[in-house]
This record gives structure tokens, sequence and C-alpha cells, in this order.
């Protein structure tokens, strides 16, 4: 093995071409596929960006040297850049006209046989997530997973440069700060110099940006790294990265544009896109009772309608159930599935009792008017106006739900977008932008038998609302949140915060948070309020989140490089792992249950 120093590399491996013929170039890299072709080796060596082809012929000096090679040994090359036989043109590679005829060789380390192949082209012996996290570092050399963090820095970098060319500045506010549990759990870090006193790692920069609103920075901005302590998904992690924002002196509309202009820049600069502004506005009430998500898909069709006002004399108990106790009836029409069998029905049935949902009635629409189990419970009257409410034709099929509201509608848009997914209605292509509005300030916790927030505590309400905060009418209230969606998913959020101490100490009354414990909690936030505090606003897009839709990844662990398993383990290291009684006790912890063995006194 051999010391980089000896070699000045003169060019990256995946920026040569046909216009570097002749000359002669000193490659640094990575062995990524290695061929012996009666003597002649081929290799193609790789960097962050991209490859090049070796060829080394077997009566040159570095032919033995190029046949003891193997995959992911560090090597560096010296050769002539040289046109490839007409026969073995790549033209989907930047470098696949030239090829280098290598004259020496150095060896600077070699590698371990690796658990897996590098090497993309074996993609259908791929191995498994848990295999590739483990060994995470191997797996970030793969092209397509350096590709998306470099694509996730472009991102990042374009955010910058938007938001400083808009007057913002970046700030960066504390890791370690005062535990605020309203929302997903806290993160804890025992102070060692103050025991028994704890840190919380910030679920985000909340409290610390509307402070820097007060203090009169106007337009904030930050990279910024979150944590929560929830149940994870595919689109979810333990800790994450928003493109965070705060400004003073604005509304709504100030906002939308704002940010709908970040985005489209974003869009053009990393993905050639022009995002049509302005985007789409639907308020939550629309959203759910029409989609049955405040995040809804509008890649397609099948919008839900309610239905309960066709079957208030009905004599199908399912029905009447429903709008006895106060319930509704959802439907909607599946265009073209009347060719679903009857195990897609029962698969569809399944999918929608795991949101709540009782059952599934079905209407096949024929020739002959309409088909299925529950049809003979129903009236001529209640069939025909059905079919003309839900504007149906021969081949389609209709999908009942009763039950009570928020599972009736929630059920059905789990449907919808299964049935879309069936019928390959998503345009995967094509990137939707939507702006939900109106959200409900509160939404009623029956596992803590009170209000909680939908947004967080420092959302302001409607200004036409403000007068329901004083009565039993509260949960009517409407907030002045808004979320950006893209194609179904949540990409960002925020909203017009309160500014005056007076209508927070009502918002806290609602939540049953004592004036004791909200000054506890937040004393420093709404002091810093009755000191001239401007009107202000906020958003924060997830960034992560952001970059998987804009490569149409599924996981959001592909553009993080060193992600947490869905059980919250970082399994290359494993975190979170067992510390020592002696650690224990610098900190006053005792643990007296669990299996920190180590940890146990």
């Amino acid at each position: 093995m051999s010391s980089i120093n000896k070699w000045q590399r003169t060019h990256a491996c995946g920026e040569l071409c046909a216009a570097d013929i002749g000359k002669e170039v000193t490659l640094c890299g990575w062995v990524h596929t290695w061929r012996n072709h009666g003597g002649v080796i081929f290799i193609n060596l790789r960097d962050r960006s991209g490859v090049s082809q070796l060829v080394f012929s077997p009566d040159s000096p570095t032919g033995e040297a190029a046949a003891a090679l193997r995959h992911e040994y560090v090597i560096c090359v010296k050769g002539k850049v040289s046109p490839r036989p007409q026969t073995m043109i790549n033209p989907k590679m930047k470098t696949g006209e030239i090829e280098i005829n290598a004259s020496d060789l150095e060896l600077i380390n070699a590698s371990e046989t690796p658990p897996f192949l590098v090497n993309e082209a074996d993609a259908d012996t791929a191995p498994s997530e848990e295999l590739r996290l483990r060994y995470r570092y191997l797996d970030l050399r793969r092209p397509s997973l350096q590709q998306n963090i470099i694509f996730r820095h472009k991102a990042a970098m374009y955010a910058r440069k938007y938001l400083w060319k808009n007057g913002f500045i970046e700030i960066e506010t504390p890791i370690l700060m005062k535990s605020t549990p309203e929302g997903a759990r806290d993160f804890l870090v025992p102070s060692r110099i103050n025991k028994g006193r704890f840190y919380a790692l910030p679920q985000s920069p909340q409290t610390y940006k509307q402070l820097l609103m007060v203090s009169g920075f106007e337009r904030y901005f930050q990279i910024a790294r979150c944590f929560r302590d929830e149940d994870l998904r595919a689109d979810r992690q333990p800790e994450f990265t928003q493109i965070d924002a705060e400004l003073s002196f604005v509304n709504e509309e100030d906002i939308f544009a704002i940010f709908e202009g970040m985005l489209s820049s974003i869009f053009k600069d990393c993905l050639n896109i022009d995002a049509v502004t302005p985007f789409p506005r639907m308020t939550y009430k629309e959203a759910f009772f029409t989609y049955g998500s405040d995040k809804p898909d509008l890649r397609f069709g099948l919008p839900i309608q309610d239905v309960t006002d066709n079957f208030t004399s009905s004599q199908f108990k399912v029905f009447q159930s429903a709008i006895e106790n106060g319930g509704k009836i959802a439907a909607v029409n599946a265009n073209s599935c009347g060719d679903f069998t009857r195990k897609i029905i029962d698969e569809l049935t399944s999918l929608v009792g795991k949101y709540g949902a009782k059952g599934l009635v079905w209407l096949r629409v024929t020739d002959a008017g309409l088909e299925g189990p529950s049809a003979k419970f129903l009236s001529d009257v209640e069939m025909n106006n059905i079919k003309e409410r839900m504007s149906v034709k021969t081949g389609d099929m209709i999908f009942i739900i009763a039950d009570k509201e928020k599972t009736c509608f929630t059920a059905m848009g789990q449907l919808r977008l299964e049935i879309a997914k069936l019928k390959n209605l998503i345009n995967k292509d094509e990137f939707n932008f939507l702006w939900v509005t109106e959200f409900p300030m509160f939404e009623f916790s029956e596992e803590q038998n009170r209000y909680t927030s939908v947004h967080h505590p420092f959302t302001a309400p409607m200004d036409e609302d403000i007068g329901l905060l004083n009565g039993d009418e509260c949960y009517k209230a409407r907030s002045r949140a808004y979320d950006l969606v893209i194609n179904g998913t949540e990409a960002g959020g925020g909203s017009i915060r309160i500014h005056d101490s007076s209508v927070q100490q009502k918002i806290f009354d609602i939540l049953g948070i004592s004036r004791e414990e909200a000054q506890e909690k937040f004393g420093f936030l709404l002091h810093a309020l009755t000191f001239g505090a401007p009107p202000h606003a906020g958003l924060a897009f997830g960034l992560d989140r952001l970059v998987m839709l804009m490569l149409g990844l599924d996981s959001i662990r592909d553009v993080i490089p060193f992600p947490k398993t869905t059980t919250g383990l970082s399994l290359m290291d494993n975190a979170p792992d067992i510390v020592s009684n002696e650690q224990l006790a610098e900190l006053g912890i005792k643990i007296t249950a669990g299996t920190n063995e180590i940890g146990k006194q």
C-alpha cells in the first residue's frame, strides 16, 4: 500500500469526455467494477463525480498489479485518455466516449470483501435495508445514494440563497433548551452540573424564533435540527431537519407569496421544473369532507360526497344506525372499477376497517342497475338517487361507508388512495402543490380528556372566531394555520402567531394549562410578549421529506446520511447504548428498571 502524496490527482473520474482525448491524466478512486477479458483488465474507477473506464494491457507494467485488484480497492492511476472503440461507446455515461489506457498504478488501500456490492448493476440482489444500515458507510458509496445526499445539499443551498436574497438572516438557536412538552415527547438530556435537572432537545425552534421576532430581527431562517420522541414510519425520523423561518409584520398572503417563490426556485434550480404559482388553496373543511384528509393528493379525482341526506328514511339498518348516532354516510364513485373482484373488495373492506370503519358497502353499476349484497336493502328511489348523485355509468363501482363523521371520511380518504393505486391513477412525474388553510384550533383528546392544539398553542385564531374562545363553542374556532401539501404529503406547515399575551392566556385556559403551569413552561415567552411584540408568523418545511418527494422516493431514510430504523436504532454504531455506572453517578441518575444491566444500581 502507498500514500496518495506520491501523485497529484488531475481530474475527477466523472468529468472526462471526448474533448480530453490525448491528455495525460491522474485519477484516484475506488474500484467499482473489475473485468478480465482474455488478459486485458477493464476497471471502472469511481469517485463522487462518476466513473471512468481504465484499460490495463497484459504486457504493460501495470497488468499484473491490475489483475490483483478487487472491488472497493482504493487506487491511483496515470494514463492517456483515448477514444473508446465505436462499438463500446456508452451514450448513457458522460465518460462513455473515452477510456484511460493505464501506464502506472498505485494501490493506496485494499478492502476486505464488502458485505454487499456497491455496484448497483446487481440491483436484483440488493441487500436488506438492515444490512445496508449496519454498513452505512459502504451504503453511502452507492452512486444513487450519493446523488440523493448531493441533491439534498443543493436544495438546502438554493433555499439559503433565496432566503438571503429576500431579506432573511440565518440565526442559530439552542440545541439544549427547556422542556415544553406540548405535542410529541421530548428527548431529555440530564445536566451534570445541575443534578436532577434536564435540558430537552428542541422539537422545533418555535419559542426561540418567536423571541427573535420580539428582538426585532424581522426575518429569520435556519436549517434547523429538530428532535421528537414519537412513533416512526417511512417519512418520519427521531431527528430531522427543517427549513425554518419566522417573519414580522406579515399576513397569510405574504407567507404564501414568499414561500411559493422559494419552492419554485428550488424546483427550478434542482429539477428544472416550473412550479406554477400561485398554488391552489383549500380550507381544512373542504379538504377533509371532499378527500378524507387534511393533506389531499389532487393528482387524481375520486372526490368523496356526503350522501347522508339521501338515506334519511332508509330501512337499511347500517345506514339507520349511523344517522341515529349522529354519524355520516359518505360515498365515492370508483370510475371503471366495476371489474374489481371479490378478493379486491374484501381487501378494501379490511383496509377501511383499519381506520375504524365497521364495514364497506359496494354497488356495482351494470346495464341492469346497481348490484351488490346491500342492494336488496335499498329502495328503488334510493338507488336511483345515488346513481344520479354520483354521476355513474356502466362499469363504475360505488363505495359507501356509514359511521361516525371522522371515521367515515378518514376511512373513505384511505379507500380513495388505495383505489388510485389499484387503477394506476397517480402520475408519479407530476408535482401537485396545495395550501390547506383554516384548520380547527382544537381537537378533543379522549385519552387526556381535554382539548389539545391541532398545530401548537401559539397559533392565532381567525379574527372572526376570537369571540368563540370565551364560550362553550371554542371547539368551533378556526386557526390561522396553513400547511403546504405536495402530492398528498405535508411538506411544510406554519401559522400566524399570537402576539397578544391576553389571547395567549385564553388558549392556555382552553387547553387546561393553568396560569401557574403556563408560567412554569412558557413564562419567558409570555413575558416577552408584553414588551411590544410585533405581529409575526412562521413556516417550516421538512427538508428530508421535501427532498424525498422531489426525488420520488418512498423512504426518508434514503435522503439522510445516517438514519435510524423504525425502532429508533442506529445499527451502525449501536445507539442508543448502555452507559457505565460512573457516568450515571456523575449525572445523579439511578436506573431502577429496564435492560441496561451496566447501569443498574
